[in-house]
C-alpha cells in the first residue's frame, strides 16, 4: 500500500505520522523540544534541535510502519523565523517563535506611521509582532554581522517549512509555499509574490528569502542519508491551512478550529479575498483549495489555548498531565465565579493587544484546582466564540457546523461546551491530527497516492456534539474579565 510521511513540526514538539492510502496511521513518532525564554515576552527555539527532534520522530514513525513512503509532506508552526548560513546550514541565532513579542514597540511605531490599511491591503495581516517581518528586521539589526552576510547572499531566512526542506534535501531546495509566505508580512496575497516595498521597509534582501512553490508539488528530494532512500518532498502548508485542507474544508463558508498551543479558526473564503482592510481584528490569509491551489481564508488566532493547560501542568504543577482536565472539569458544577484570561503573550484576534497579560479573577478561599482547570478549558471555548462572532459579522456567513481538531479536541467536555457556547454542532474527526493529515494529503495528491481529493477524504468519520445548554451568562462574565486585562495593558501605557 502506498503511504506518505507527514512531518508536523509544532510549537512545543514534532510529530511524524506515516499515513496509508486508506487513511490509517501506520506509524507514529513524537518528541518535545526545549522552549527558551531569555527575557519576559521573548520566546526562542533552537533550530538545530528542531531538526534533530523532527528527524528522530520521522525515523521512529518509519520504523513502526516498516515501509518506505512515496512522499513527504510538511506542516509547521508558521511565523517562527530561522536565520541560517547558506553554505553550512548552521543556524545563526535561535529561531524567533511566533509567540515572541520583542518587536511590539516597532509594530506600534509602524501602525502609527503607516496605518492599519497599508499592511492589511497588501498582506491581509495586522501590525503585530506575531508575524515574521519585524522578527527578521530585529535579527538583521541585532545579530552581529548578519546584515553583511545577508547582503552578500551568505545568510538566508525562512519559516520552519523552509528550514526542514533545506535540511532534508541537504541544501538543494530553498523553498516555501504561499500559505507560509502569507504569514511573513512580506508577501502580497493578491500578486502571490514577495512585495518589494515591504522588503525595503524591513531591509530584507530578496535573495535571502526562499522561492515560493505550490503547496502540492514536488519541490525536492530528501537525501537518502536520512531515511535510506530518496523520497520526494511534495507537500507544504502552514499548520492551520494544512488542518483546513485535512478537514476537507474546500468549499466557501466551511470552517474549522484547531486546538493546539493556541486556537486557530479558519473560514474558507474561496478565490476572492474581498477587502482585508475592512475586517478589523481578523486576518485574511492564503489557504489551499482541493488540489492545493491558492485560495483565501478568514483567520482568527487565539494565542493561548492548550498552552494554558501546559501552564497548569508545568508552571503551577496542579495537574500531572492534560488527560486529567476532563475529569476535573466535570467534578465541579461551574468555576465558582473564577474566570481565566490566558493572555500570557498578549491577546490575538479580535483584540490584537500585544501588551495584555494573563489574568485570573473571582478567586475565593473556596477556589480549588478543579475550578482553575475548568476556568482554563472554558477560556478556550469563550475565546473561540469571540473570534467566530467577529468572523460571522465580517463575512456574512451563517455558520452551520464547526469542524475541530488538535490535541485538546480529544476532550469531550470541551467539545460539548464549545457546541453550547457557539450554539452550533461541533464535528470532531476520528483522526484529530488533521494538520499532519493535511500535509500528507497535499503530498499524496502530488505523487499519486490519492488520485483525487475525494479519494483522500473518503475514509473520514466524525463524532458530533450538538448544542444544549446556553452559556451566555458565563460568557458575558468572561468578557468582563477580558476587558479588565485590556484595561490593565492600556492603562500601563498612559
Amino acid at each position: 500500500m502506498k503511504s506518505v510521511l507527514a512531518l508536523d513540526q509544532g510549537t512545543t514538539g514534532s510529530t511524524a505520522l506515516v499515513i496509508g492510502a486508506d487513511g490509517r496511521v501506520l506509524g507514529r513518532g513524537y518528541s518535545e523540544f526545549t522552549q527558551h525564554f531569555p527575557e519576559p515576552g521573548w520566546v526562542e527555539h533552537d533550530a538545530e534541535e528542531i531538526w534533530q527532534v523532527t528527524l528522530g520522530a520521522a525515523r521512529e514513525a518509519l520504523k513502526q510502519a516498516a515501509t518506505t513512503p512515496h512522499a513527504i509532506g510538511i506542516t509547521n508552526q508558521r511565523e517562527t523565523i530561522v536565520a541560517w548560513d547558506r553554505a553550512t546550514a548552521r543556524p545563526l541565532h535561535r529561531a524567533l517563535v511566533w509567540q515572541d513579542r520583542r518587536t511590539a514597540d516597532r509594530c506600534r511605531e509602524l501602525s502609527d506611521k503607516r496605518g492599519p490599511d497599508f499592511i492589511a491591503a497588501r498582506t491581509g495581516l495586522v501590525w503585530d509582532p506575531y508575524f515574521s517581518g519585524t522578527k527578521i528586521e530585529w535579527l538583521l539589526n541585532n545579530v552581529a554581522g548578519l546584515r553583511q552576510k545577508a547582503d552578500a547572499g551568505d545568510a538566508v531566512f525562512g519559516t520552519i517549512d523552509s528550514w526542514l526542506v533545506y535540511r532534508l534535501t541537504s541544501g538543494t531546495s530553498f523553498v516555501t509555499d504561499p500559505t507560509n509566505a502569507s504569514r511573513t508580512m512580506l508577501y502580497d496575497i493578491r500578486r502571490h509574490e514577495w512585495d518589494d516595498e515591504l522588503l525595503h521597509l524591513f531591509g530584507v534582501p530578496r535573495a535571502s528569502l526562499p522561492t515560493i512553490r505550490r503547496s502540492s508539488e514536488v519541490v525536492g528530494q530528501a537525501d537518502r542519508a536520512h531515511f535510506g532512500a530518496e523520497i520526494p518532498v511534495a507537500g507544504i502548508a502552514g499548520d492551520q491551512q494544512a488542518a483546513l485542507f485535512g478537514q476537507a474544508c474546500w468549499a466557501t463558508g466551511q470552517a474549522k478550529c484547531t486546538y493546539g498551543t493556541g486556537a486557530f479558526l479558519l473560514l474558507n473564503l474561496g478565490a476572492n479575498p474581498g477587502d482585508p482592510a475592512a475586517r478589523a481584528g481578523l486576518l485574511t490569509t492564503v489557504a489551499c483549495g482541493s488540489r492545493g491551489e491558492p485560495v483565501y481564508a478568514l483567520e482568527g488566532s487565539v494565542f493561548i489555548a492548550g498552552a494554558a493547560v501546559q501552564w497548569l501542568r508545568d508552571g503551577l504543577q496542579i495537574i500531572a498531565n492534560a488527560g486529567e482536565t476532563e475529569a476535573l472539569a466535570r467534578s465541579v458544577d461551574d468555576t465558582g465565579g473564577v474566570y481565566l484570561v490566558p493572555a500570557f503573550v498578549g491577546l490575538g484576534a479580535p483584540h490584537w493587544e500585544s501588551s495584555a497579560r494573563g489574568m485570573i479573577v473571582g478567586l475565593t478561599r473556596g477556589t480549588t484546582r478543579a475550578h482553575l482547570v475548568r476556568a482554563a478549558l472554558e477560556s478556550m471555548a469563550f475565546s473561540v466564540r469571540d473570534v467566530m462572532d467577529a468572523m460571522i459579522a465580517a463575512s456574512g456567513v451563517s455558520l452551520s457546523e464547526l469542524k475541530t481538531d488538535g490535541g485538546a479536541a480529544a476532550n469531550d467536555w470541551l467539545m460539548q461546551m464549545q457546541a453550547d457556547v457557539l450554539n452550533v454542532p461541533v464535528a470532531r474527526p476520528d483522526v484529530v491530527e488533521t494538520t499532519a493529515l493535511g500535509a500528507a494529503g497535499l503530498a499524496g495528491l502530488a505523487t499519486g497516492v490519492w488520485p483525487t481529493p475525494e479519494a483522500f477524504a473518503r475514509n473520514r468519520t466524525y463524532a458530533r456534539f450538538e448544542p444544549g445548554a446556553r452559556l451566555d451568562g458565563p460568557y458575558k462574565e468572561w468578557r468582563r474579565a477580558v476587558d479588565s486585562s485590556l484595561h490593565w495593558a492600556r492603562a500601563g501605557r498612559s
